[in-house]
């Protein structure tokens, strides 16, 4: 079976990044934004007809997308300046759960790991030591320790408690805290998805992606509040999914919940179109995994290992 092991890759994001997909809320239109000029021809007449009826009404709509297009560009670097800021003045709670120990995880998954790193490992194999599948390859299973989760729960309620600034995850979520601007990654994440997820992921997503696993963003969500197939949380539980699935979260009927999120990138997919503007990226320099693209060079250091 095939790996990729800390490939040393260079990441990148899309250019399109700062300039697609902009949600203007008030008109439910996503538009594009190069420049003044190009935003007027393709959508002046558009949003007239959904009532931006006067110029004054229009030109705060461009102070508006230039304010976001800004914001977008500027991600990294203020990322970079709030892992500074963190790693200067906050003091966890925690220590060690910033780093991964087997003795976190529940017996269920580290048995369903050793199996997937074994050499007679199969699909059938492993589905046959998960529960039944939650949806159409979609699958839960234990993960963590409960006393591990209540932990890292109160890790994360500490920082927000803190002074320290918080990065959200995007602009959908106001709650979220970014586990590499807390320093998650080298310690935690990265392990968990190279030695621990991708094993899984190869086996169950081997068509997508899923041995190549290179790049991932990761972030931990508190909510404080059912046509789909309804998915159980537990405490404890991971839901294993593709991200293509169209998936969302029901609100709670009490108390408080916390979901640690990883989203898993596969560059020698990610590499063939960009989710964003739906063409072959265009790449730009970005910090850390970045969107999960990477150049030819890196490619052909992931194709090898």
């Amino acid at each position: 079976m095939q790996h990729v092991k800390d490939s040393k890759a260079t990441f990148y994001t899309c250019s399109c990044f700062s300039t697609d997909n902009i949600f203007l809320e008030e008109f439910k239109l996503h538009v594009r934004f190069l420049s003044e000029h190009q935003f007027r021809s393709d959508y002046q007449a558009v949003l007239r007809n959904l009532g931006c009826s006067t110029d004054t009404e229009f030109k705060d709509i461009l102070k508006k997308i230039e304010k976001e297009v800004e914001r977008r560009r500027s991600l990294g670097v203020k990322s970079a300046e709030r892992a500074a800021a963190i790693k200067e003045i906050y003091k966890p709670l925690h220590d060690h759960v910033y780093l991964l120990h087997e003795s976190y995880m529940a017996p269920e998954f580290k048995q369903m790991v050793d199996y997937c790193r074994s050499d007679e490992a199969s699909k059938e194999g492993l589905l046959s030591l998960m529960q039944t599948e939650a949806a159409a390859r979609v699958f839960r299973f234990p993960v963590f320790k409960k006393v591990f989760c209540d932990e890292l729960i109160e890790e994360m309620e500490h920082f927000e408690q803190s002074r320290s600034p918080k990065g959200r995850p995007n602009t959908m979520n106001n709650y979220g805290i970014l586990l590499n601007e807390l320093g998650f990654d080298e310690g935690f994440i990265i392990p968990l998805r190279e030695q621990y997820l991708q094993p899984l992921t190869s086996l169950l997503y081997h068509d997508c992606g899923g041995c190549y696993l290179d790049s991932h963003k990761a972030f931990m969500v508190p909510l404080s509040e059912t046509a789909c197939t309804e998915v159980e949380h537990k405490v404890t539980e991971g839901i294993l999914h593709r991200g293509q699935h169209m998936h969302g979260a029901l609100p709670i009927s009490s108390g408080q919940r916390w979901n640690l999120i990883v989203w898993m990138r596969a560059s020698q997919e990610r590499n063939k179109l960009c989710p964003m503007c739906n063409k072959m990226p265009t790449l730009v320099e970005g910090e850390g995994f970045a969107d999960g693209f990477t150049s030819d060079i890196g490619m052909s250091l992931l194709q090898n290992v």
